[in-house]
């Protein structure tokens, strides 16, 4: 596996998350769909690595600990 470019793929993911947040919000279903929808397809382009869903796991709960912190 070339960790570079998933790497590089994951500063681009947190980069559009970022930008899908801004444009729907956090509470928005197209927000989280896209969430599960682009984190699901890194990991099938890396053939389900074990250290790449667990990089995509942790993105998600950090994007739902931020959520919570909005919320109050």
């Amino acid at each position: 596996m070339d960790y570079r470019a998933f790497y590089d793929e994951v500063v681009n993911w947190i980069g559009m998350a970022n930008q899908v947040a801004a444009q729907y919000g956090m509470t928005s279903e197209q927000f989280w769909a896209w969430v599960a929808d682009s984190s699901g397809a890194l990991c099938e382009k890396y053939q389900e690595n074990p250290l790449v869903k667990k990089q995509m796991m942790m993105l998600i709960e950090w994007l739902e600990e931020v959520y919570e912190k909005q919320k109050g």
